[in-house]
């Protein structure tokens, strides 16, 4: 089974917060309760209990003298966590020669972070959340490399008369002189435009497809879905908003789930209720309690890492 980043880093921050509070029996209960949740959650754990005896072999004393200050060097804890889950039980040689491309990124945002960039010819990028870059210039190409996450792209005029194209895992997007998002998430990537027109080629594929503004298209490696009317608002997250329009409650729940760290679940019963409006990204539990109050569902959290929202 594949383990997104979201269950990943939720499973180190459990790590971290059980070994901060050892003797928590709520917080105990409530990792239970995590690990009930979903197989997911279990593998990631189990993964975690596999590297266990290795964290002191990726570099000596690391491990021990990270976690043992852990309350007060949290993030750095989850980034080396998050690394060595998501290393797999490789083991440390791996580890050492191929860290995670995320990480080794040129430019990357944490979870529930946004970040503005200018390139060299005046081309801006933004980043959404969870997302990691590399930015590749030479005499006869720009390229932007996205390893995972989102981007918006506006590309400026070249004088060197030099193509922008956008790499994703599943394939390229050239750009014709555009303002266009891109969004790569396992095995898929959406691409929509906002204004002008791109040229999208998947990676095993030969022909390439030619979105215009107002348009999106899905794609993976080897397929290519059918050009769809762009979704309204699709760039609402540069402005801090998630906006949806008649969406299935797992949807949002699912949407809100890469901007907020930690485990965030709907309960099958609810997932089906509807809902529109405009959501500000920067409080997520605000968000939730305005669903509560508007919608027959309770939110159930037991963290500030683990909540569902479960029927009233």
């Amino acid at each position: 089974m594949a383990l997104n980043h979201a269950v990943l880093e939720a499973a180190a921050r459990w790590y971290v917060d059980l070994r901060c509070d050892a003797h928590d029996q709520a917080l105990h209960e409530a990792h239970q309760r995590w690990l009930d949740a979903d197989p997911g959650h279990r593998l990631a754990w189990e993964r975690l209990g596999r590297l266990q005896a290795r964290f002191e072999q990726v570099e000596p004393g690391i491990a021990s003298a990270t976690l043992s200050s852990a309350r007060l060097k949290r993030r750095e804890v989850m980034k080396v966590l998050s690394l060595l889950i998501a290393a797999g039980t490789a083991g440390t040689a791996t580890w050492r020669l191929t860290p995670l491309p995320s990480l080794m990124a040129d430019v990357h945002t944490a979870t529930g972070e946004h970040k503005r960039l200018q390139l060299e010819d005046g081309s801006q990028l933004q980043l959404n959340t969870a997302t990691a870059i590399d930015v590749h210039y030479s005499a006869t190409l720009r390229e932007v490399q996205v390893v995972r996450g989102e981007i918006l792209v506006e590309t400026a005029h070249d004088t060197l008369g030099r193509p922008f194209i956008v790499h994703t895992p599943q394939g390229s997007i050239r750009a014709l002189g555009t303002r266009f998002l891109v969004r790569s998430e396992g095995a898929q990537a959406r691409v929509c435009v906002l204004q002008h027109a791109v040229e999208i080629r998947p990676a095993s594929l030969l022909s390439p497809v030619r979105v215009e503004a107002g348009q999106q298209l899905l794609f993976s490696q080897d397929t290519s879905g059918a050009v769809q009317t762009a979704t309204p608002q699709a760039d609402a997250w540069t402005r801090g908003m998630l906006v949806v329009n008649n969406w299935r409650l797992e949807e949002v729940i699912s949407e809100l789930q890469r901007y907020r760290s930690g485990y965030l679940g709907c309960n099958q019963k609810v997932a089906n209720l509807r809902i529109s409006g405009a959501f500000h990204l920067e409080d997520i539990g605000a968000v939730l309690e305005n669903l509560a109050s508007t919608l027959p569902v309770r939110i159930r959290a037991f963290t500030p890492y683990w909540a569902r929202v479960e029927p009233a």
